[in-house]
């Protein structure tokens, strides 16, 4: 009763009333957040049951010149085009926010650009977003119709930010000039157009980001950044294959993979490189089997591996064996124009370096290409000898059947088996590039460029003993039958 008229006293001097009102007041903020929420489509971007996980790591890449090589229907475009827009607003998760950001949206045509990334950019900008359009054709009330110039933005630090659009088919002089935070390509680029672009964002020191369906094959694209042949350390990329995108559902990938042949499928189901006779090991995948270097056991310590080049490169591997048999790359030599001397004192020094086995007399020892214990017309010795005499001792015996190496290093490479598999040390990048880059021939050989890292892989792999599933594990009783027949066979 006294707590009943308590209360009454308090409403008589206005303390629950003001209570009520400031609930009622956060409520109504909580409902239009909801609201607001509701409406916006870049707020509900990769926020709900369903997660892309592959466009997330996209988002989180701190490089600045990063690719999505993904199959059509992947959800590359849709990462491309938010990446843009929380780039130009200033309010970026994953990455450093800036004030006034100019950025271009690059497409192959303008057609191509209305339809796709333009289209795009639109769904995700809520209209108060906007401070204006500027329409290259077309009314800006209808953005949508017509061909967009500029969007100018709200920036979060109280600037403004301007996304603009560009078609490749303007030719590379419509790219001078400007100084640029990002460049997003949607699609591949000409040459040129790219290398324009790396120069538009060289003083704001901006990113460079693309997505694209590789249909065109082995472009420069393919070059500078899936196989990354100048070692820039700025460079990332990801693939984006049907299954990684949630919203897609199980029936139509499986329909539309039964539309489409092999080839096809993997550009445009797995946003995968590719010619028509396709790589030798399309196993091989960099974000699984390459890993970051780490203290190595001595006694995991087996062999080097040589394929011989004066002219052309001479690779050499560190290959260690742990005591389940995973087979680890951890070190590289790999060079070329250079004599038995320099090689020699190399892979001296490298050895030194990892605290390689040697013999008693400190001598190393090598499987090298059976060609190298040939002697030439214009030489005494054979390349064999002159390793030989510079004290690396070299084991010509090595397996030199393409057909059944190739077969070997497939196996390693394929995690489906339960068998040891193949690791190599990130440090490898010849292995690692000749990896993504060696096809087949016309024929049923792989083709004779860029292939010496893969042939002494394969006198390595070779050279174990082959592989066979381990025994099921002998009970208690099965063990004690075992030390009992031995017992009874020393008597």
């Amino acid at each position: 009763m006294d707590s009943i008229l308590e209360s009454a006293a308090l409403h008589e001097n206005g303390i629950f009333s003001e209570t009520d009102g400031i609930l009622e007041k956060i409520a109504s903020i909580d409902r239009e957040l909801a609201r607001r929420k509701e409406s916006d489509v870049l707020a509900r971007y990769n926020s709900g049951d369903k997660v892309h996980e592959k466009q997330l790591a996209f988002h989180k890449c701190q490089k600045r010149n990063r690719w999505v090589f993904g199959g059509n229907r992947s959800g590359k475009t849709e990462c491309g085009a938010v990446e843009a827009i929380w780039t130009a607003l200033g309010n970026h998760p994953f990455r450093e926010n800036r004030k006034d950001v100019f950025g271009w949206v690059v497409s192959l045509s303008m057609q191509v650009q209305r339809d796709v990334a333009q289209r795009k950019i639109l769904h995700y900008l809520r209209p108060d977003y906007i401070l204006d359009i500027v329409m290259q054709s077309g009314r800006k009330d209808s953005p949508e119709t017509g061909i967009v110039d500029q969007i100018v933005l709200k920036n979060s630090f109280g600037g403004t930010s301007v996304i603009g659009f560009k078609s490749c088919d303007q030719g590379r002089e419509k790219f001078q000039g400007s100084s640029l935070d990002f460049v997003w390509f949607d699609e591949e680029p000409p040459r040129d157009v790219y290398e324009e672009c790396l120069m538009r964002v060289l003083d704001k020191e901006g990113d460079i980001f693309g997505t694209m369906t590789p249909l065109k094959g082995l472009t420069f694209v393919y070059e500078e950044i899936f196989l990354n042949r100048k070692n820039d350390p700025e460079i990332w990329y990801e693939f984006m294959e049907w299954a990684d995108n949630p919203f897609l559902s199980p029936k139509e990938i499986e329909h539309m993979q039964n539309a489409l042949d092999e080839t096809t499928l993997l550009s445009r189901r797995y946003g995968r490189f590719c010619t028509r006779e396709g790589l030798v090991y399309p196993e091989f995948d960099e974000r699984v089997h390459v890993i970051e270097p780490f203290p190595v056991p001595p006694e995991w310590q087996d062999k080097i591996s040589i394929d011989p080049g004066l002219k052309n490169p001479l690779s050499a591997h560190w290959y260690c064996t742990d005591f389940d048999g995973n087979v680890y790359v951890v070190a590289e030599h790999y060079r070329a124009g250079e004599d038995i001397d320099y090689h020699a004192n190399k892979i001296r020094e490298i050895s030194a370096r990892l605290g390689w086995k040697t013999d008693a007399k400190g001598r190393l020892s090598a499987l090298i290409d059976s060609a190298a214990g040939q002697r030439t017309l214009s030489g005494t010795k054979s390349v064999a000898e002159l390793f030989f005499e510079r004290g690396i001792l070299p084991d010509v015996r090595v397996d030199k059947d393409v057909f059944g190496g190739v077969a070997t290093v497939k196996s390693y490479l394929n995690r489906k088996n339960g068998l040891p598999d193949l690791y190599i040390f990130s440090g490898c990048v010849n292995m690692i590039r000749e990896f993504k880059s060696y096809f087949w021939g016309s024929g049923e050989s792989p083709v004779k460029k860029d292939d010496h890292a893969m042939d002494e892989l394969r006198y390595y792999l070779t050279s174990l003993r082959p592989r066979t599933a381990k025994s099921p594990e002998k009970s208690a009783i099965g063990r004690d039958k075992d030390r009992r027949i031995r017992k009874l066979s020393r008597r």
